[in-house]
């Protein structure tokens, strides 16, 4: 049996409810449960099995998301989580993706796209919001990224369909609309998002280099 069930990781109550009414009446998608703080998705998380977690990263006064996206990732590395948070701020982003992430989008995304997210990450793609992507773009575009991240990124990592599909990303086009103008198959897009976000895993520009000459 497919699991295509979603767990949610929020701690405000509106937003959790929003998030799982979305869930609830997409008929692609189950919902698997929910937690309100890091210590509670910590325990439950690995019970429930969920194929996506959409996790928040601001969770009170305990454990934030990425930590437990660290955390969980490391035991349950065929868990997919996505980033569902107001933070747009570079640090937030690349500290996520290091943790595990495969997607990145905001809370203000509407319903219809954060299902199509979810579809795109369960698929083998990385979605991210548009915000988010244009933020990717000018990271690589300033050579490199800050010392708060703690990456050392350089356009040099990416190909360049890499390069035109993260571009067109920041644009806020969507897979199937790339695919279109790229005249790919929205396949080729996700494959080439995923390797997009790896070399955003890398800790710092050698072993970027090195992942990208195979060593």
């Amino acid at each position: 049996m497919i699991n295509n069930s979603v767990a949610i990781v929020e701690d405000n109550n509106d937003i959790r409810q929003a998030l799982e009414q979305i869930i609830e009446s997409s008929t692609d998608f189950t919902l698997a449960g929910s937690c309100t703080t890091g210590e509670e998705a910590l325990e439950k998380l690995p019970l429930l099995n969920p194929k996506v977690v959409l996790m928040d990263i601001g969770l009170g006064d305990g454990m934030n998301g990425i930590e437990v996206v660290r955390e969980l990732k490391a035991m349950n590395p065929e868990i997919l989580f996505m980033m569902c948070t107001i933070y747009e701020e570079d640090e937030k982003i690349f500290e996520a993706l290091r943790a595990g992430a495969s997607g990145y989008i905001l809370k203000k995304t509407q319903p219809a796209k954060l299902l199509d997210g979810i579809t795109e990450l369960i698929q083998g793609g990385a979605p991210m919001s548009s915000q988010i992507a244009s933020k990717v773009v000018a990271a690589f575009q300033n050579n490199s990224l800050t010392a708060s991240t703690g990456v050392g990124v350089s356009l040099d990592v990416l190909s360049k369909r890499e390069n035109e599909i993260l571009e067109m990303l920041s644009t806020g086009l969507l897979y199937k609309e790339i695919s279109d103008k790229l005249l790919i198959t929205t396949e080729t897009v996700r494959k080439h998002v995923y390797h997009i976000y790896e070399k955003l895993h890398v800790t710092n520009r050698v072993e970027a280099v090195n992942k990208y000459f195979g060593r």
